[in-house]
């Protein structure tokens, strides 16, 4: 039974004086951040092209100059030392190299024609060897990865039911906008625009709780089981030794599809967690950063798949399948894919990585036992979130327990008005091959500096 211990009162009230400080020193230190966002809002909602651009807690977005590597420089000509990373997006560092060389030499050959590039063969050759899937479709966001594998696996299956975790993240598929409310599964109150009850067809249950699976899958209704190998959107969430090779022996015992989704957790090590595990999943998903940030996703299957999905498409009437989009494996897409599998994403970067997120992770503890914080580390690969419980939580009930958005954004905000950057989203660390020891030292020096303001 996992305990957790939120930050008391005087530390609140510390946090919440430190981000109004932050805030006006943010204000001071931005001013060409401030006139574009009034600019922006001129024709963009909130001032941003995507609304999410504003939820960093800031007075004001933050508009970016140029971004290399594991830095970028804002508006202002500040420089950061980058751990956000674009929530994965370019967990490979900013604009690397081949993948700007090989853009450069593709724009001249073409964007994108709605036919296969000369290079398709190469690319599916490269995921196959990443990732130990065979068979692949490409899409442009991971959200359409995982919208069309359900598609594929009720048509595979006849069956109608989805099962997910409580606190799971799938993009803004809808059938997976649900979260758990009096044992019931409901549609999220977050989400906007709903007018279908999701839980009509999707059951979400808590992570690691093998009973609560079972229970389900037991009555043979359900197409697919859809998960991450870690919770990573409502706080991290590991999974228990042997929860997700449980999870592959019950979806075969009950004839129901298992899709893992490893669009964060391509972090744990090079070709994901399912192949670092063993674990082989009936469909698996890739995205955010297997392009260098490009908008790609990819879904995996084995050959014998394949035939089935093919079997079902071929007796479905012509028209149009509600699986694919026009600009899903253009020209483009193609040719970034290939060149951050074979020249980006190597063994020898995930060991750089890793090397560097040990030596951060160490930092952080240090840090908080010389603070006496009762907060936790927890970690998947180059992957790393500060959580405030004594140790990692096991379910997404546990993981919102510890959550504490004043803390959180206290500790961003000041991090980031001294040229740091973290996810504003519960304060997640991403180590890239770009990374240095020096920009390590740097956040953890930061850091101490936040913990010596707050404690």
């Amino acid at each position: 039974m996992h305990t957790t211990q939120l930050p008391d009162d005087a530390l609140n009230h510390k946090a919440a004086h430190l981000i109004k400080n932050e805030l006006l020193l943010f204000l001071k230190t931005h001013p060409t951040s401030v006139e574009l966002g009034t600019k922006s809002r001129e024709h963009f909602l909130y001032g941003v092209p995507m609304h999410w651009m504003n939820d960093w807690g800031t007075p004001c977005p933050l508009f970016v100059r140029q971004a290399q590597g594991a830095h970028f420089t804002c508006a202002d000509n500040i420089s950061y030392v980058d751990f956000c990373l674009g929530d994965t997006g370019a967990m490979f560092g900013h604009s690397p190299e081949p993948v700007a060389r090989t853009l450069e030499q593709q724009a001249r050959r073409g964007y994108t024609t709605m036919l296969p590039d000369m290079l398709a063969p190469q690319v599916g050759a490269a995921l196959a060897e990443q990732f130990g899937m065979p068979c692949w479709q490409i899409t442009t966001t991971a959200t359409d990865a995982n919208r069309f594998v359900l598609r594929w696996a009720r048509a595979v299956t006849g069956r109608q039911k989805l099962l997910v975790f409580d606190g799971c993240y799938h993009g803004t598929v809808d059938d997976t906008m649900v979260d758990v409310e009096a044992n019931r599964t409901v549609s999220r109150a977050s989400l906007l625009g709903q007018n279908v009850d999701l839980g009509q067809y999707t059951v979400a249950v808590d992570f690691n709780d093998l009973a609560a699976v079972e229970r389900e899958l037991a009555s043979g209704d359900y197409a697919c089981l859809l998960t991450e190998p870690a919770l990573t959107n409502c706080g991290m969430v590991p999974a228990l030794p042997g929860f997700i090779s449980s999870l592959r022996s019950l979806t075969q015992r009950y004839g129901t599809l298992l899709i893992l989704d490893e669009t964060h957790t391509i972090s744990s090590g090079r070709g994901g967690w399912a192949k670092n595990h063993e674990v082989k999943p009936d469909f698996i998903v890739v995205g955010k950063p297997i392009a260098g940030g490009l908008p790609a996703a990819a879904y995996g299957f084995s050959g014998d798949m394949a035939a089935k999905m093919q079997a079902a498409k071929d007796l479905a009437p012509a028209g149009h399948s509600g699986i694919g989009t026009t600009l899903s494996g253009n020209m483009m897409t193609l040719a970034a894919i290939h060149a951050t599998l074979t020249e980006v994403a190597t063994p020898a970067a995930y060991s750089d990585m890793f090397k560097l997120a040990d030596k951060l992770e160490d930092g952080l503890n240090i840090q908080l036992k010389r603070h006496g914080l009762p907060w936790c580390i927890t970690r998947i690969g180059a992957r790393i979130e500060l959580q405030f419980c004594k140790s990692s939580p096991l379910n997404a009930r546990e993981a919102r327990a510890t959550q504490n958005e004043v803390i959180e954004n206290a500790i961003h905000l000041f991090l980031l008005n001294r040229g740091v950057l973290l996810t504003p989203f519960h304060n997640m660390m991403l180590v890239c091959p770009a990374t240095s020891e020096d920009d390590i030292n740097r956040l953890l020096v930061v850091f101490g500096e936040c913990l010596d303001q707050l404690v």
